[in-house]
């Protein structure tokens, strides 16, 4: 692991491979995305890292104005301190409203964006599961809040097989996780999030990744996405809940190479 502008970074796969980020969702950790390594690292540089306020990243208090745009810069922080002009985004929920903000912002750095789970705009039901998700951390802190997280993630029939492993996870990540403040910074952020009327200027190739039963973000968000990027690829998997990619690895490892691998 290496820092990069308060940012901890690890990087997989080939040295000489084309740079792929792997931009994970509001837990913010990198290793979220270890299920993707192999498959992507036989070809590309993969590249994983903490979003900052999280995991072993810097865990200053963020601003009350925290935006996206300020995520997306983050992900040019981690290309230019490892010289590269431009990478493959992937990103998951919040990873993915990173990639679509630099992708605007930055469209010269941007090879590819791939949204998993993500959204143009903030839906009403998305809104409500967050602020049902900060009452949680409000009334019962990081415990809390984490024992509950994979009724958001997850189906129900993998959180009835995984719950040792689950409650273990939890009482792992707890007197580590990042503090509510950051958290209702971040979520502020992305509920806040609004590129519903600038898609079109995003002409880098896109994946649009959803499935049918997530219990966070409708996958009609995933839907209007693929539907008004200009140059989007959209598959709609019909299980594995938020968290697709842990619950479902190799179907959705399948997904992403193959898109990447026909660019």
């Amino acid at each position: 692991m290496i820092e990069i502008s308060g940012l901890a970074v690890s990087l997989f796969g080939k040295p000489a491979g084309v740079p792929i980020i792997l931009s994970s969702g509001l837990g913010g950790h990198g290793a979220y995305w270890m299920p993707q390594v192999e498959a992507l690292g036989r070809r590309y540089r993969v590249i994983l890292y903490d979003h900052r306020g999280t995991g072993a990243s810097s865990r200053e208090e963020l601003s009350a104005s925290y935006h996206a745009r300020h995520m997306a810069e983050d992900i040019a922080l981690i290309l230019d301190g490892l010289d590269y002009e431009g990478a493959h985004i992937v990103g998951h929920a919040a990873g993915a409203i990173a990639g679509l903000q630099l992708a605007l912002d930055q469209p010269n750095r941007v090879l590819s964006v791939t949204s998993v789970n993500g959204w143009a705009y903030a839906d009403r039901y998305f809104k409500r599961c967050f602020d049902i998700r900060l009452g949680i951390y409000a009334a019962g802190g990081a415990e809390a809040y984490l024992k509950a997280q994979p009724v958001f993630l997850y189906p129900a029939e993998w959180i009835a097989d995984h719950l040792e492993e689950l409650d273990a996870q939890a009482e792992h990540h707890a007197p580590g996780f990042q503090s509510e403040a950051n958290l209702r910074a971040r979520i502020h952020a992305l509920s806040t999030f609004d590129i519903s009327q600038r898609l079109e200027e995003i002409g880098c190739p896109a994946l649009v990744v959803g499935a049918l039963d997530d219990m966070l973000v409708p996958v009609r968000s995933s839907a209007y996405l693929a539907e008004n990027l200009p140059n989007a690829q959209c598959r709609i998997l019909g299980w594995g809940g938020h968290a697709v990619n842990l619950t479902v690895p190799d179907e959705f490892n399948g997904v992403l190479t193959g898109f990447l691998g026909g660019l």
